[in-house]
C-alpha cells in the first residue's frame, strides 16, 4: 500500500467521524443499526448485545456513546484498580469513562483518536462527568503519542481495522505496554477473501468493512511483531450486528466481529513463534 494511499485513507476516515462527533451522521442513508443513524433504542438494544449492562450505559453523560463500536473491551480487558489503560481511537470516550470507573481512583486511562473533533467532544464529556483520571491526546494509532512500557492494558473497539497499516498499530502497542501487559480489543475482522468491489467502496472502509483484515493473517501479524498468547475469538451477534450496518451488501458473510488478546513478554526471549510456547490461539 502506497504512502499517498494511506493518506487517502486517512483522510476519509477523519473526515467521516468528525462529521459524527460534529453531530451530523457520517453513515450511508440506508443503516439502522451503525452510529449515529441509529434511533436511541436500537442503538440501547445493540450495546446489550455486545455486553454492556444498563448500569455501564447509564453511568456517562449523553453524548459519550455514539454507538461506533462492535464489541465490549472493557469486559475483555478484565481491567484492574491502579492499572493504567489506553484506548486507541476513543472517539466520546465512552470507553475510556468505564475504564476509568474499574481502574479506580489510583489507576489511569489515556484516549488517543486522530480526529480533533472527537478529542474536544471526549475533552467535553470528561470534564462533564469529572473524570480527573482521564486524558485525551490527539495522535494517530500508528504513531502514539504514549512513552515506552508505560500501559497496562491497550483497549480498543472497531478502530484498528480503519488504520492502513495494521502491523505499524501493534507493533507501536506492543513498545507502550509493559513487560506482561495485554491488549483487549473488539474489532472487526474478515472471515472470507472478500470482493474488490467491497474493498474499493468508500463507505465500506470508512465504516469498518473494508479494512478488515483476514483473521488468520491477523493472527500472524500479532505474533510477527513480537505477542505471545494470541487469541482471536468471533461472537456469536455479528451477522445480526453487521448486517444492519449495510444491509443488503452481505457484510455479514466476509466480516466478523471480534475479540483479540494477546500479551507482551516478560522478558525479550520469551519472544515465541505461533505454535511455540503459546498454543491458546482461536479463531472462533
Amino acid at each position: 500500500m502506497s504512502a499517498k494511499y494511506e493518506d487517502e485513507q486517512r483522510i476519509m476516515v477523519r473526515e467521516r467521524y468528525g462529521k459524527i462527533a460534529g453531530g451530523s451522521c457520517g453513515c450511508p442513508p440506508t443503516a439502522t443499526m451503525s452510529c449515529c443513524c441509529s434511533s436511541g433504542a436500537i442503538l440501547d438494544s445493540v450495546n446489550q448485545v455486545m455486553g454492556y449492562t444498563q448500569e455501564q450505559l447509564g453511568a456517562v453523560v449523553e453524548g459519550a456513546n455514539l454507538g461506533l463500536g462492535c464489541g465490549n473491551p472493557t469486559a475483555i480487558g478484565k481491567l484492574k484498580p491502579g492499572e493504567t489503560v489506553l484506548d486507541l481511537g476513543s472517539g466520546g470516550g465512552f470507553d475510556c469513562f468505564l475504564a476509568a470507573r474499574q481502574v479506580g481512583e489510583t489507576g489511569r486511562v489515556i484516549g488517543v483518536d486522530m480526529t480533533p473533533e472527537m478529542l474536544a467532544r471526549a475533552r467535553e464529556n470528561a470534564g462533564k462527568m469529572g473524570a480527573a483520571n482521564v486524558e485525551f491526546r490527539l495522535g494517530e494509532i500508528e504513531h502514539l503519542p504514549v512513552a515506552d512500557n508505560s500501559v497496562d492494558v491497550i483497549i480498543s473497539n472497531c478502530v484498528i481495522n480503519l488504520a492502513p497499516d495494521k502491523r505499524k498499530v501493534f507493533a507501536e502497542a506492543l513498545r507502550v505496554l509493559k513487560p506482561g501487559g495485554r491488549i483487549a480489543v473488539s474489532d472487526v475482522v474478515a472471515i472470507a477473501e472478500m470482493p474488490e468491489h467491497m474493498r474499493q467502496q468508500a463507505a465500506l472502509l470508512t465504516g469498518c468493512i473494508a479494512g478488515a483484515e483476514h483473521i488468520d493473517r491477523l493472527r500472524d501479524i500479532l505474533y510477527e511483531v513480537g505477542f505471545l498468547e494470541v487469541r482471536i475469538e468471533t461472537k456469536s451477534y455479528s451477522k445480526e450486528l453487521v448486517s444492519g450496518w449495510f444491509p443488503g451488501s452481505g457484510a455479514e458473510n466476509v466480516v466478523a466481529s471480534a475479540d483479540i488478546k494477546a500479551m507482551k513478554p516478560l522478558l525479550s526471549f520469551d519472544l515465541a513463534l505461533p505454535g511455540e510456547g503459546a498454543d491458546g490461539a482461536s479463531d472462533g
